[in-house]
């Protein structure tokens, strides 16, 4: 097997960070791991929070995003949840986050690859926002933390100065289920968004139709049945 063959084989977070993903809890491990082929990663939970404190203020400019699958307004506690994980092309992570509000189902979307020992991940339907991670594996989890950020317009990467940074805590949430907390900053402001939780996680056939995950949810097809993005 070739030294490119091998950095494919890993997944994003294994080549930005080595052994240090074997100090995760195995909980974790399944999530940073490597997908297989003909495989994606499903996770099924409920965010206790969810939403910006200030989507009054910034309903426009959250609506915009929303439109973008960025970020959105609605805000709210004990939102259900489906996160899916799958292997692109050129091998990058692309996932997809479908929240389940009340009257709506909106989605969040980013693509993630690693370079020079950083992870880039690219946010909404055709990665227009670009942050630079860094990444951190412990016993006690996993911490991303936004370094740069940059505007894709018309393929012309744009540097943007420090407008926002994003931290990103993953945990062992015991029973099988991880937690996730995410955390949106801006300067002089404080937090803007943010999504907490627990979800349980699988590797799955792309064909795989089973149980779902968590008995308290129904499964990825039905539940993108009932509550479909588009």
């Amino acid at each position: 097997m070739t030294s490119g063959e091998r950095d494919a084989a890993l997944s994003v977070y294994e080549r930005v960070l080595g052994a240090e993903v074997e100090t995760l809890p195995p909980v974790l491990r399944r999530y940073f791991g490597a997908i297989p082929d003909g495989h994606v990663g499903v996770g099924e939970g409920v965010y206790s929070v969810v939403g910006s404190r200030y989507r009054r203020v910034a309903g426009a400019l959250l609506r915009w995003s929303a439109r973008h699958d960025v970020l959105f307004p609605e805000g709210g506690r004990d939102v259900p949840f489906v996160v899916e994980n799958r292997i692109g092309p050129d091998g990058s992570l692309e996932g997809t986050r479908w929240f389940g509000f009340p009257r709506v189902t909106r989605v969040m979307r980013d693509t993630m690859r690693a370079d020079r020992g950083a992870i880039v991940e690219r946010l909404g339907r055709r990665g227009g926002l670009e942050v630079r991670l860094s990444a951190s594996a412990t016993p006690r989890g996993m911490v991303l933390r936004s370094r740069r950020l940059a505007w894709w317009v018309r393929g012309i990467r744009v540097p943007l100065p420090p407008l926002a940074g994003v931290e990103v805590r993953e945990s062992d949430a015991g029973g099988g289920r991880q937690g996730v907390d995410v955390r949106l900053r801006m300067p002089l402001v404080g937090e803007v968004f943010r999504y907490s939780g627990t979800f349980a996680y699988r590797i799955v056939r792309e064909s795989d139709s089973g149980p779902a995950v968590s008995p308290g949810l129904p499964t990825l097809s039905m539940w993108l049945t009932q509550n479909s993005p588009n």
